[in-house]
C-alpha cells in the first residue's frame, strides 16, 4: 500500500507498508498521505495527518482528497473523474480506512495518490491481480481498481478478463481516451481503424476493443459507461456501482488533449450531445434527441433508428424499453456495439444483475472444510502425500 511520499512522480516504485492487514482489518489508514493516516481506532476531533478526523457520518468531499499534488495535464478529462469520485464517496457511508483504491500503469494510475484512502500503485496490469487479492484476504474492504484502455485491455486483458468472470466484489473504472498518454501517443487497444498514431504513422491495422463487449463477454453483472465532462450522470454511475454486490464495470470516456484531443468530441459535446447520446434509464424507452423525437427499435435481430411522430406515426410506446435486469447478457452487449455514427452513443448502465460473489463462495467453502476436517495444522499438510529428500 503506498505510502505516497513520493507520490507525484507517479513511478509506481512504491513503499510498501508493512502492517498486516490482519490486526484491524487494514494495514494502517489514508495511505495516501505522506506520514500516514487516521487511524480506525482515531477518535472524532482527533488531528491525525496535519488535520482534524471528522465526526462519523461527517465525511466531505475534502476528506477524500490528499494532500499530493494532482499531476496531469491542464485540461485533462482525469480531474473531472477524480473530482466525481471524491464527491460521491462521503455518500456511500464507507470509513475512509475500509476503502482500497488499486492501480497499474499509466495516466490513470496516479489515481490512489489523490484519494486520501488506502492506495496501491502496482504494476503494469496487474491491478486486477492485486485488486482480488485483497478482496479475497479482506472481503469487508470496498475495493477500486481504476485503469486505462491500455493498461487494463492490453499487457492487462487477461487479468482484467478473469477478475470479471469471477464476479469478486470489485468496482473497475476504465479511463478510455483511445491513446497511450503516459508514453507519449503510441496507439491502444481502443484506438480507431486507420488512425495515425506515433506508432503507426500509415495507421492503425489492429480492429479496435469494445471494452463493454470484452465487460459483457466475460458476464459482469454490472456494466455501465459515462463521459467524463458529464459530471452530474458519471458521479449516477459511480454511485449504482459502488452500491452494486458483485464486480462492477465502468467505461468513462476521457479526453486526452494532450495526444488524442477531441477524440469523442463529435457526440460528447454539450452542443450536439441531446442528438447523439442516449442516455439508458432502466424502465424507460430508448428515446433521444433534443426534441425526444427518435428512438430504437428492433428490426428483426437488429436495432434502428426511428423518426418519432405524426409524419411515421411512431412514438415511444414504439421503441425499445430498457431493461438492465435481464438476466441474459445478449441485449446488453448488443447495445454496447452500437457506435456513432449510425447509432447514438449509449451511456448509462447497460447490465445490473445479482450473482453470488467468489469471495463469499471463498469464505463458504472454507467455513465448510473446516467443519467437516477441522482447522488444519502447516506442518502436517508439509509432510503429507508424496514426499522426496533431495540430497
Amino acid at each position: 500500500m503506498s505510502t505516497n511520499g513520493n507520490g507525484g512522480n507517479g513511478n509506481g516504485g512504491d513503499e510498501l507498508l508493512k502492517k498486516g492487514v490482519n490486526e484491524t482489518g487494514v494495514a494502517g489508514v489514508g495511505g495516501n498521505v505522506s506520514g500516514g493516516g487516521p487511524a480506525p481506532e482515531s477518535e472524532p476531533g482527533s488531528v491525525v495527518a496535519g488535520k482534524a478526523a471528522p465526526p462519523p457520518g461527517k465525511l466531505t468531499k475534502a476528506d477524500f482528497s490528499s494532500d499530493q499534488e494532482v499531476r496531469w495535464c491542464p485540461g485533462c478529462g482525469d480531474y473531472a473523474i477524480l473530482n466525481s469520485i471524491q464527491k460521491v464517496m462521503p455518500d456511500l457511508g464507507i470509513p475512509r480506512e475500509k476503502i482500497v483504491f488499486v492501480s497499474g500503469i499509466g495516466c490513470s494510475s496516479r489515481f490512489p495518490y489523490y484519494m486520501n484512502t488506502y492506495g496501491f500503485h502496482s504494476i503494469h496490469g496487474r491491478a486486477p491481480a492485486v485488486a482480488t487479492g485483497i478482496k479475497a484476504s479482506n472481503p469487508d474492504l470496498t475495493v477500486w481498481v481504476v485503469t486505462g484502455d491500455g493498461d487494463g485491455l492490453s499487457i492487462g486483458g487477461n487479468h482484467f478478463m478473469h477478475a470479471i468472470r469471477r464476479n469478486l466484489d470489485l468496482n473497475i473504472i476504465l479511463f478510455n481516451n483511445r491513446i497511450y498518454g503516459l508514453t507519449k501517443g503510441q496507439y491502444s487497444p481502443t484506438s480507431e481503424f486507420g488512425k495515425k498514431t506515433k506508432s503507426t504513422p500509415m495507421g492503425v491495422i489492429d480492429y479496435p476493443v469494445t471494452p463493454l463487449s470484452l465487460a459483457i463477454a466475460s458476464e459482469a453483472t454490472f456494466v455501465a459507461r459515462a463521459i467524463d465532462i458529464d459530471v452530474k450522470h458519471l458521479s449516477s454511475m459511480v454511485e449504482a456501482a459502488a452500491r452494486h454486490k458483485g464486480v462492477s464495470f465502468i467505461e468513462v470516456y476521457q479526453n486526452c488533449n494532450i495526444f488524442n484531443d477531441g477524440a469523442f468530441d463529435s457526440f460528447t459535446e454539450r452542443s450536439v450531445r441531446s442528438e447523439r447520446v442516449l442516455y439508458l434509464e432502466h424502465g424507460k424507452p430508448m428515446v433521444f434527441g433534443k426534441n425526444r423525437d427518435r428512438g430504437i427499435r428492433m428490426n428483426g435481430t437488429r436495432p434502428e433508428v426511428v423518426q418519432l411522430g405524426s409524419e411515421t406515426g411512431l412514438n415511444e410506446n414504439d421503441c425499445l424499453v430498457h431493461d438492465a435486469q435481464i438476466l441474459d447478457p445478449s441485449v446488453a452487449f448488443m447495445l454496447g456495439r452500437m457506435e456513432q455514427p449510425e447509432f447514438p452513443q449509449p451511456v448509462g448502465i447497460f447490465r445490473d444483475v445479482r450473482r453470488e460473489t467468489y469471495e463469499d463462495m471463498m469464505a463458504q467453502q472454507i467455513e465448510d472444510a473446516v467443519a467437516r476436517q477441522g482447522r488444519g495444522q502447516l506442518h502436517k499438510l508439509i509432510h503429507s502425500g508424496d514426499m522426496w529428500v533431495v540430497e
